[in-house]
């Protein structure tokens, strides 16, 4: 009976407050246009400058934000105009179907790629790859893909790029060898600014230091 009676008394309770809401007036809500705010006057912030402002930079000829071909070295002829299309970047993968395709989902915009021979022991190859980048950094994963690569190499050394965050360098030291061929050596270098992945490489028959491979990269990236 105890037990009756408390249920009773709860739904007795919520009858009487349910009643005594329903007699209330509904409060308003409060509106929804806002009230308009007055334009600000006076000149605004001047706009920035080419040097302080990447957008302009990296939007324009391209090409020009490469490193030169140093004195005393032989142009390459395999450099063409200066660009490389979707098709041509592609090309330069083992799989050149699979990374066309890749590049087309990774949004690609173009390439600017710059060479040169030093004698007749190395080549130097630097490539600069421009992203749309629209629904992703891909920049930053070309780059750290590139290195995921060059890792999983034998008998190789790395070092950070200094001033890149995650840019890294890196020195094959063990030649590839084919017969009939000079043993070739490898080494390249991969870091990425906005929009941009820079890729150094150099190939030589014989063996390249770590000061040659940093130094362009370095260089190549306060160029960008």
């Amino acid at each position: 009976m105890i037990a009756g009676a408390a249920v009773l008394g709860v739904v007795a309770g919520s009858c009487v407050g349910y009643l005594i809401q329903a007699d209330r007036e509904p409060t308003k809500l409060p509106s929804l246009s806002q009230p308009v705010l007055a334009q600000a006057k006076g000149a605004g912030p001047e706009p920035l400058s080419a040097a302080q402002d990447r957008q302009v930079k990296t939007d324009g000829d391209l090409r020009k934000l490469l490193l030169t071909k140093p004195a005393g070295t032989k142009e390459a002829d395999w450099t063409g105009d200066g660009w490389l299309d979707i098709a041509e970047y592609a090309n330069e993968f083992t799989d050149p179907g699979e990374k066309f395709t890749d590049l087309v989902g990774d949004e690609f915009r173009r390439s600017a790629v710059v060479g040169w021979e030093v004698g007749s022991s190395y080549r130097v190859e630097i490539r600069l790859v421009q992203y749309r980048q629209e629904d992703s950094m891909a920049a930053l994963d070309s780059s750290l893909i590139h290195q995921g690569w060059a890792e999983e190499e034998t008998a190789t050394d790395s070092w950070s790029i200094p001033g890149t965050g995650d840019g890294m360098a890196y020195v094959h030291t063990r030649p590839d060898t084919e017969p009939g061929y000079l043993p070739e050596y490898t080494a390249e270098a991969h870091a990425w600014r906005g929009d941009v992945s820079m890729e150094v490489w150099i190939y030589g028959t014989k063996s390249i230091t770590k000061k040659m491979i940093m130094d362009l990269a370095e260089q190549q990236m306060e160029r960008l």
